[in-house]
């Protein structure tokens, strides 16, 4: 007979009583933060619930927070803790309205949420955490660089008045450094491992069958990939010559590195050699051939076909090279010749083959058809997920499965790509819905579907690749086995990379149990856990005065929100708040604002040329403005040095900016606190914000124009006018009398010429039509 959790606040005969269920909570709220680690479907989710149970009972009007990494997963949690809790729960996301957020935050004991949501309410000032008694990261393996989870733990510590934390996940990771980086960012004193083999467990798991689905490349495949090696190996020799790799056996990584090296000396010498700049250019074109490779080894030739329609739109050397190299251009014409003649992976006949065999029909049904029909639990919607890692591979598969009859659907992220939109998150919904329902027998999924979607029980996962990454695989294998048994098949070619990614998976996983059960490696991370959380107490958030007045002030543009330097600056007892701002990162007076560039958006600026628009805006709306540079790789991407150098010049001399140089975020912030304490000398006068810019005047509208014209920058454009004196003047110019300006070559004045004297193609084209008439 079943037996049931009885708790006052948990909904009578609703949550099983599981023995490692309730062990897991009680450990949690005896031994404080911990890190459960479980694989999917082992009930994590109870795990939280029960121990939100005990803290909302035992801490009165208190509230627990469940963070998620995205909106479908925090409204999945919203529904989980509303089915079994008898208290109010809601969700805030970012498409909720902020007003009705806070009036949700006020009004509800279990707040389900996204960790951006949360971040930018509490820098609003929105609300506090001061009375979660319970925060649960969930996916907490996310907890690690700049990501959302790290700032609200440490303001969570600092602000609560009972602070306890969760971590749920199903791998953290096998990486040493990154595990203890996630228990150092989230607190975690404590790891709890949980697997199928535990024999608490057992009873409760269904085992997922893992196979493989060995596949040997066809010869049109293999002569493809010939050409490619051909074409690699002549560029590894060439690195190799120059002393820039030390063999010819290398993988990505180790050309990755050289190239991090090479871009570093280009960036530490004044005059760089010419030799430097052709070995980044071939070691591009070598980062070009493996990508092709891995395509053509796992992917198939439809997918690689479409990356070299893209590598031709290129205009860099790297792309040019290959373009008329001979052994990359017979590559690409083998390539085209087997599409034309259908001559695709054979991993894609093999997925078809499986799949048929899956959905085998009988009596008018398919096998999971007529599973679906005779099952008694209410999950309806036991199908199968193929997931493959490139949106070109879905596609290829999509109208593959649609020619055999096979209705299948596609599943990807929101990101556009190559024109092609994203998927809504309403869109997505309505997939899994279908999905669901049986309208599709198959869903084909990128990575999107491997963490934070609400999918159904599956009878089979199909793996078209192995992925390097444990936590990946660890992800794609939990979509199966929830409801009972579950079969993984896993296509991997021989003698290519699906071999080496499967083995590093498999290894990266045993290496990441093996640690995760070490004592020693548990006791590190313990006392680096305390040792953090021993340092946020010693200031605590609460202990500052009321008057938030008796701090320096500083707005902030709210497109800074997801940046680090807002999350330094409420550490730092500064008065921030974040404001919309037509000119300027951050203003601390009327005189003084601040434009933030990191040294990759600086460099970014320059070539789409926002950078000197963004000076004269600053320049022209405060008396004092000053630029931050943030970073110490200014000279390290593919920018001449000079043109960079050039910039900072113009910035300073043209414009009249100063530029301070500082190293991360952290010193960023620390900087803008100088700079307010300074021009604010504990005074607390009220600041105009420019929430809209100065009208446009006669002069800036004139070298707006000016501007428009190639190779003309504010200098130039500055230049023509006062020879000029009118943008008339300029237009009706000779290219001769143009090059009698300064900074105005022959090559420049031949551009401007021709696009002021060339027809408007749309007239041109409309004349054209008009004749066919």
């Amino acid at each position: 007979m079943t037996s049931y959790i009885n708790h006052p606040l948990i909904k009578e005969n609703s949550i099983e009583s599981r023995l490692y269920q309730q062990i897991l909570a009680g450990d949690v709220l005896k031994k404080g933060n911990t890190m459960v680690v479980a694989p999917t479907a082992l009930g994590k989710t109870i795990v939280a619930i029960l121990v939100a149970a005990d803290r909302l009972y035992k801490v009165k009007n208190s509230k627990v927070l469940i963070l998620a990494p995205s909106k479908p997963l925090a409204i999945q949690h919203e529904a989980s803790f509303k089915e079994f809790l008898n208290l109010p729960c809601t969700s805030i996301t970012g498409a909720v309205k902020t007003d009705e957020r806070v009036t949700r935050w006020e009004e509800s004991r279990i707040i389900c949420a996204t960790p951006q949501t949360v971040e930018s309410d509490l820098l609003n000032g929105r609300y506090d955490l001061s009375s979660v008694s319970l925060i649960v990261f969930d996916e907490c393996h996310h907890g690690v660089g700049s990501y959302s989870y790290v700032y609200l733990a440490s303001r969570y510590v600092q602000e609560s008045k009972f602070n306890l934390i969760l971590g749920l996940t199903a791998s953290p990771g096998s990486d040493k450094s990154k595990i203890k980086e996630v228990c150092q960012n989230l607190y975690i004193q404590n790891i709890v491992v949980k697997t199928e083999d535990d024999t608490d467990v057992r009873p409760y798991f269904n085992p997922v069958e893992i196979e493989w689905v060995r596949i040997k490349m066809s010869e049109a495949l293999e002569k493809i990939k010939t050409n490619l090696d051909k074409a690699l190996k002549i560029r590894l020799k060439a690195l190799k010559n120059m002393g820039v790799i030390n063999t010819v056996s290398v993988n990505k990584v180790d050309i990755l590195n050289a190239r991090g090296r090479i871009q570093g000396e280009i960036a530490r010498t004044t005059n760089p050699n010419k030799d430097l700049f052709q070995a980044i250019s071939i070691l591009s074109a070598v980062i070009n051939i493996q990508h092709a490779q891995e395509l053509i080894e796992t992917q198939g030739v439809a997918t690689f076909n479409k990356y070299v329609a893209r590598l031709r739109k290129k205009k860099t050397k790297a792309a040019k090279s290959l373009m008329w190299d001979d052994n990359f251009g017979r590559a690409v014409t083998l390539a085209k010749e087997a599409e034309k003649h259908g001559w695709e992976h054979p991993k894609l006949r093999e997925l078809t083959k499986i799949l048929k065999k899956e959905l085998g029909s009988g009596d008018g049904q398919t096998k999971l058809q007529s599973k679906r029909f005779t099952d008694n639990d209410d999950d309806a919607s036991s199908k199968i997920i193929v997931f493959t890692q490139y949106r070109d591979t879905l596609e290829m598969i999509h109208k593959k499965l649609e020619k055999e009859g096979i209705k299948s659907a596609k599943f990807f992220g929101q990101a556009a790509k190559d024109g092609e939109k994203g998927l809504t998150q309403k869109q997505q919904k309505a997939i899994i819905k279908s999905f669901r329902m049986g309208e599709y027998d198959v869903l084909l999924s990128t990575s999107v579907a491997e963490e934070g979607i609400d999918i159904p029980a599956v009878d089979l996962v199909i793996l078209y690749e192995p992925v390097p990454s444990e936590v990946r695989m660890i992800q794609r294998r939990g979509r199966t086995g929830r409801k009972r048994t579950g079969r993984v098949k896993v296509l991997i070619t021989n003698g290519t990379r699906d071999e080496g990614y499967y083995w590093a998976s498999i290894n990266k996983e045993s290496r990441m149990k093996n640690q995760l059960i070490d004592p020693d490696v548990l006791e590190e991370l313990n006392q680096s856990a305390v040792q953090r959380m021993e340092g946020e107490k010693k200031v605590k958030v609460l202990e500052r005065p009321k008057q938030e007045n008796d701090f320096p002030v500083v707005y902030a543009d709210s497109r800074e929100g997801n940046s680090k330097v807002i999350r330094h600056l409420t550490e730092m007892e500064m008065d921030v708040k974040v404001r919309s701002m037509a000119v300027a990162d951050y203003q601390v007076s009327d005189e003084v604002a601040i434009e933030r560039k990191t040294t990759k958006d600086f460099v970014d600026s320059i070539i789409d040329k926002r950078l000197f628009k963004q000076a004269r805006e600053l320049s022209e709306e405060f008396k004092k403005p000053l630029m931050i540079l943030e970073g110490d790789d200014l000279y390290a991407g593919m920018v001449n040095a000079n043109a960079i150098r050039g910039s900072i010049a113009s910035i300073a001399l043209d414009f009249g900016i100063s530029i301070i140089p500082t190293r991360n975020a952290q010193d960023t912030a620390a900087m803008i606190k100088r700079i307010a304490i300074r021009e604010q000398n504990g005074e607390q006068s009220p600041v105009q914000i420019r929430t809209d810019k100065k009208p446009v005047s006669l002069l800036e509208q004139q070298l707006f124009i000016v501007e428009s014209l190639p190779n003309i920058g504010p200098v130039n454009a500055k230049n023509l006018l006062e020879h000029f004196g009118t943008v008339a003047g300029i237009i009706n110019a000779s290219e001769k009398e143009l090059q009698e300006v300064e900074g105005i070559g022959k090559k420049t004045a031949e551009n401007i010429r021709k696009v002021v004297d060339s027809k408007y193609l749309y007239f041109q084209k409309e004349i054209k039509e008009k004749r066919l008439l």
